[in-house]
């Protein structure tokens, strides 16, 4: 088998070629720049724009599966660089599949899809998008997901994970914001502090990804469906943030602000923000400030009923292995 993984040099990316790579698959990826984590480990790299890239490009050639992990996250930024990141690239990566006559295509969504700023709690497969949201990066994500489920077919098969709150050792996201806010005394709790949330550490999300791909063939049952990722151990936000502050020896967060102030300021900063064209992310958004005082946690029932999927690596132990790592970085 030959696979190939969009955004292979990135997080999640890498650590879903590794699995490959340990299942004696040839790896290509496809990414805008050279990794050499890639070039380390033997894989051929395609230096290419996936919101560019042609149908008949090279990298596809003879694969039998794709990983489309890449794309743009964030909580700010402008619109149009979302879609055309996001939606543009993912239409492309359907077209590039069909024309080399590739059967499955497994696409990382993001359970922000289904967020409308209220607590989710226990919510399954079947939550419905929100009429609005309150960032770019989950609306285009949203739109790139629908596309890849309309795409599946009885010549390609395509199915969507949603990984939450993805965490661990490499991490270049969400573990370096929590630390480098929390060593500046920037991170405050959001509303009463005792909101569940679930969280999913790296290698669980990239054995989910290579659970899809086992399972996914033209005509399955799990084709064109979305499916929720995670621990399926909610616990309180805060709690998992001080864990990963104290992997950091950062003191952990212990001043709250009222859920109504922080999303108001997260509003005016957006605001001033955007009347002065300023790119950088505000310190607050209406998105993190509902992320941040909401519970959203998932079943995870379809996942393990229908990919065989199970987080084999405990939050407890997925700590201990971020703090070796910080410790060796």
């Amino acid at each position: 088998m030959k696979a190939l993984v969009t955004g292979g040099g990135g997080f999640l990316g890498l650590a879903i070629v590794d699995k490959l790579l340990d299942n004696n698959i040839e790896v290509v990826s496809v990414s805008r720049s050279r990794h050499d984590c890639l070039a380390a480990r033997g894989v051929e790299q395609f230096c290419v724009d996936l919101a560019d890239i042609d149908p008949n490009h090279p990298a596809f050639a003879g694969c039998e599966c794709v990983f489309h992990v890449a794309a743009k996250a964030g909580v700010w930024g402008d619109y149009a660089a979302y879609y055309r990141a996001n939606v543009r690239a993912t239409q492309n990566v359907i077209h590039a599949c069909r024309q080399h006559e590739i059967r499955k295509l497994i696409y990382t969504s993001s359970p922000s899809v289904v967020f409308d700023g209220n607590s989710i709690e226990g919510g399954d497969e079947s939550l419905p998008y929100p009429a609005h949201f309150d960032a770019p990066y989950p609306a285009t994500k949203a739109i790139a997901e629908q596309e890849v489920l309309r795409a599946n077919d009885t010549e390609l098969a395509t199915v969507a994970l949603r990984p939450h709150l993805i965490w661990g050792p490499g991490d270049n996201h969400l573990v370096p914001r929590i630390i480098e806010r929390g060593r500046k005394g920037q991170l405050r709790i959001i509303g009463r502090g005792d909101n569940l949330v679930d969280c999913v550490y790296i290698d669980n999300a990239a054995v989910a990804h290579i659970c899809a791909a086992e399972t996914l063939t033209p005509g399955s049952d799990i084709g064109g469906k979305v499916y929720f990722i995670s621990q399926g151990d909610p616990r309180p936000l805060w709690e998992i943030v001080n864990a990963i502050l104290a992997c950091a020896d950062v003191e952990e967060v212990k001043r709250h602000i009222p859920a109504p102030i922080a999303y108001a300021a997260g509003w005016m900063l957006e605001k001033i923000y955007a009347s002065l064209k300023i790119e950088a992310e505000p310190r607050i958004t209406r998105f993190v400030a509902r992320e941040l005082a909401t519970s959203h946690w998932f079943d995870i029932s379809a996942a393990r009923h229908d990919l065989g999927y199970e987080p084999m690596i405990s939050i407890e132990k997925g700590m201990e292995n971020l703090r070796a790592y910080l410790r060796n970085s």
